[in-house]
């Protein structure tokens, strides 16, 4: 049986500014152009502080679910990371780090599974009724849309 993954990263060179980056990354609600499960996103406008809440509308085929998240560490033009829950329970965190190299920048996206502990059970089956997809599956699923999200990134503002 394939032990479950916790963590995934993926980076990408991007010949860009690390502010410009930062700033297409922390504009949450610009997420759904780059990310291949993301929707939309129902939140303020422009680069999120931390402590800002926002809410995504994902989908992967036939499956459609909301998430809540809010914004725990934006560090311009450093590092963006936000954590995801549903009906309060912990389920993710996303980070995004920006360091400078090479007359461009290498960004780095990284997803932690949160769904540990009290409750982890319960976040689990709803993970799997409402994305299709079981736990055990969800890092290499989220590996390959990394991928996809750093390339659209690297697409939408590279000079």
């Amino acid at each position: 049986m394939m032990q479950r993954q916790m963590q995934v990263e993926e980076s990408l060179f991007v010949k860009a500014a690390r502010t410009d980056l930062y700033d297409a990354v922390a504009d949450v609600r610009a997420m759904a152009r780059y990310s291949p499960e993301c929707r939309v996103v129902l939140g303020p406008r422009g680069p999120l502080t931390a402590g800002r809440s926002f809410v995504g509308l994902n989908r992967k085929g036939p499956f459609v679910w909301f998430t809540w998240c809010r914004v725990v560490h934006a560090e311009a033009p450093e590092r963006f990371t936000f954590e995801v829950s549903t009906f309060g329970l912990p389920v993710a965190r996303w980070s995004y780090r920006f360091t400078p190299g090479d007359g461009g920048v290498h960004v780095t996206e990284s997803w932690q599974d949160l769904r540990t502990g009290r409750g982890a059970r319960l976040t689990e089956l709803l993970g799997l009724l409402f994305t299709g997809t079981p736990a055990r599956g969800r890092a290499e699923l989220n590996r390959a849309g990394m991928r996809t999200t750093l390339r659209r990134l690297r697409h939408a503002v590279e000079r």
